[in-house]
């Protein structure tokens, strides 16, 4: 019973909802109405009596589309509006479907409310301005047509009806441009009364025209040489083409057509355009195997202007094993995507198990997403993304300990990106745990320590047990200075020399390789710049500190402090030491005037010739000159048709272009055609080469100076 009830109460609204709105409607439309029927009556022509039922007609037609909106949906919005205690659920008093229980109960809940609760207004408000000031211009023109003189009348109505009368000169009457999209864009078909468009690549253009005395033939000329032919049905001209680029054309007929109805048409394409890829998962390039990791994360997603195709691709390289033993296997994923066509998500846990993954191996990915373009779809490929599993740590058992070294990690985070991760992990306090800020914080002191001990190289500082960096064994000029005081016991003996260790690195080198390095060659940091280094460093350990207590918020002072120190010390000037020149081969002297030249080149010729840029642009610009000289070059308009066509147009419109020279070609005297042609050519002109620039002529004083000079010089 409640049901029914609310039913009936919530239809009573609606009518009352749309009588509002056709009354809306009939009030503005009556006055304008009532004008036009008078100014009918004054003329007294069959075409104003056509505008009155037009205007009539229209008025009918509007106010029933704005009763035809008031549907469910738009009540449903206005009750949750207008009425709280509906809570936002009142689209689910028009549900047809089968309801869950919960959302059942809600329904019958809602119901109960609408059949008890007051009425509520629903309308709009009258628009009272609106309608006043409609009223008031339409009173104006049924005034202006109250005098009208009937004479005048018949006369417009006359001079309007006299350019149609000549039935020799064939006239457009109608047009319509009926657009078809491709259907994978999901693109309606629409038509347009006009005979400019802008469309999808592919679409199929189908043309009506129809004209006021029909024609022997009809055909549609493109510019590019095309002709696409108009078949006669009736009073109707079709043509249909399927467009790929944009064209200009125009209507020709066995008569030719008005001025106003002659000109060139501009159908623009819109090109489909490639997805565009995101990858979400992981966040880097390169990415290191954790302990005890078992799956690596990814997820992607694109968007498609038309749309994405369901399925997307994994590309995968494992790589295996180092040095010449490397292998390498490639596989591919297939993954269903999730959400909308023109937006997807993929998303993938890489089993590293099922790959058979171990240390030293690498396992490479690549994302792959297409869209449905037919016939050819648009193929997008991500960078590559690698997983390294570094491999274990080994010792040689050889006794040369020096050769078997720990080098740097392929990424070492720089003191800017130090500081961004502090301010990002600070955005995110709210958002965490202690334990795992504590633990970031942690992690981001591990990297200002490294960074340290990095910079640290460069002034001998001590590594605190980490692995010996790369740089450690740079040469420079702040080693410790030998300990060579007194002791007891053995004053003014001296200090016996430390033995040589069997098998380091420089040793090794010195005794049976070839030292490629010299220590002369080194660059070192002057006294100020180690000072500053220092500085650099000790704000570094000020930061460390903190953000090992789990405060990136005291850490940041210290890190842009030692942030501005580094970039100091990067501008900083160098002291650069001897360096070895280079060695020439030793010349063979029983070649020496013998004027032989067996074996002898010439020198190649280092200088190409340039390619000189095509006079054709030029020339053209010249002759479009608005001079008497101008008359006198003659303007080849079909080679710089054709020359457009091939290559002069990149960078610009050459649609634009090329109606410019239609019209140039149209009419050769018109100079604000001219003008328009020259103004377009003018970006494709080339640019002059750079020259030295002339010496400037002297003044008088200078002149005279230069002439007693050269008078001296003759004496």
């Amino acid at each position: 019973m409640n049901a029914h009830a609310a039913d009936a109460r919530i239809d009573a609204w609606r009518h009352a909802t749309r009588r509002h709105r056709a009354a809306v409607v009939a009030s503005f439309a009556l006055p304008w109405l009532c004008a036009t029927l008078m100014f009918a009556s004054r003329a007294g022509s069959l075409w104003a009596w056509c505008a009155c039922a037009v205007l009539a007609t229209a008025a009918l037609v509007l106010a029933w589309r704005a009763a035809r909106r008031i549907d469910d949906a738009w009540l449903a919005h206005r009750l949750d509006a207008r009425r709280p205690d509906m809570e936002d659920s009142a689209s689910l008093l028009f549900a047809r479907g089968t309801l869950s229980p919960l959302q059942a109960l809600q329904r019958e809940r809602l119901r109960v409310r609408v059949q008890r609760a007051p009425a509520v207004e629903l309308r709009d408000a009258w628009p009272r301005r609106a309608l006043a000031a409609s009223t008031a211009a339409a009173l104006l023109v049924f005034a202006i047509a109250l005098w009208w003189p009937a004479g005048q009348a018949s006369t417009f109505s006359e001079g309007i009806a006299a350019p149609t009368g000549n039935a020799a000169t064939p006239r457009l009457a109608s047009m319509r441009l009926d657009i078809q999209p491709p259907t994978y864009t999901g693109l309606p078909a629409r038509s347009v009364a006009t005979l400019d468009a802008s469309i999808p690549e592919g679409a199929v253009l189908r043309w009506t025209l129809r004209f006021s005395t029909p024609p022997r033939y009809a055909t549609l000329r493109v510019l590019d040489g095309r002709d696409v032919a108009l078949q006669r049905d009736g009073d109707d001209w079709h043509g249909e083409v399927r467009v790929a680029r944009s064209m200009l054309y125009r209507i020709v007929l066995d008569a030719p057509l008005p001025r106003a109805q002659s000109g060139l048409h501009r159908i623009d394409v819109r090109a489909d355009a490639a997805p565009v890829l995101r990858v979400l998962e992981p966040r880097r390039n390169l990415s290191v195997h954790a302990p005890g990791q078992r799956i690596w994360p990814l997820a992607f997603e694109a968007d498609d202007d038309h749309g994405l195709a369901p399925a997307a691709r994994i590309e995968l390289v494992q790589t295996q094993g180092t040095g010449e033993n490397i292998t390498t296997r490639q596989s591919a994923i297939t993954l269903a995507g999730v959400g909308a066509p023109r937006h997807r998500r993929w998303t993938h846990a890489l089993d590293l198990g099922a790959l058979g993954l171990s240390p030293g191996d690498d396992v490479i990915v690549r994302f792959v997403v297409a869209d449905n373009r037919a016939p050819q779809p648009h193929v997008v490929r991500s960078p590559s993304f690698i997983l390294r599993w570094p491999p274990e740590t080994t010792s040689e058992a050889s006794g040369m300990d020096g050769l078997v070294r720990t080098t740097l990690p392929a990424y070492l985070r720089s003191q800017r990106q130090v500081i961004i991760d502090a301010e990002t992990l600070l955005k995110q306090r709210r958002a965490l745990d202690a334990a795992p800020f504590l633990k970031r914080s942690n992690a981001l002191g591990d990297d200002q320590q490294a960074l340290r001990l990095r910079y640290g190289q460069f002034l001998g500082e001590e590594s605190e047990g980490a692995p010996k960096l790369p740089t450690s064994d740079l040469p420079t000029s702040d080693a410790p200075a030998a300990d060579t005081h007194a002791h007891a016991g053995n004053e003014g003996a001296p200090l016996p020399a430390p033995p040589p260790k069997f098998g380091e690195a420089g040793d090794v080198l010195g005794d049976f390789g070839h030292v490629h390095d010299s220590p002369e060659a080194a660059t070192l940091l002057d006294p100020d710049t180690k000072e500053i280094l220092r500085a650099a460093l000790r704000q570094m350990w000020e930061s460390e500190l903190h953000l090992r207590q789990g405060d990136p918020a005291a850490a940041l002072p210290f890190a842009y402090k030692a942030l501005g120190f580094i970039k100091q010390v990067q501008q900083a000037t160098r002291i650069y030491l001897a360096r070895t020149g280079s060695e020439p081969p030793p010349v063979d002297e029983s070649r020496r005037l013998t004027g032989k030249r067996e074996g002898l080149g010439d020198r190649a010729d280092v200088l190409a010739q340039a390619t000189p840029a095509d006079p054709l642009p030029a020339r053209a610009w010249q002759a479009l000159q608005d001079t008497p000289d101008a008359a006198r070059t003659p303007l080849d308009i079909d080679a710089l048709e054709r020359w457009v066509r091939t290559r002069g147009a990149h960078g610009s419109d050459p649609l634009a272009l090329i109606a410019a020279i239609d019209a140039v070609r149209q009419s050769p005297a018109c100079v604000a055609c001219r003008a328009r042609l020259r103004s377009a050519l003018w970006p494709l002109l080339p640019q002059p080469p750079a020259t030295t620039a002339p010496r400037a002529r002297p003044d008088a004083g200078g002149a005279a100076y230069l002439d007693a000079l050269d008078r001296s010089g003759a004496r």
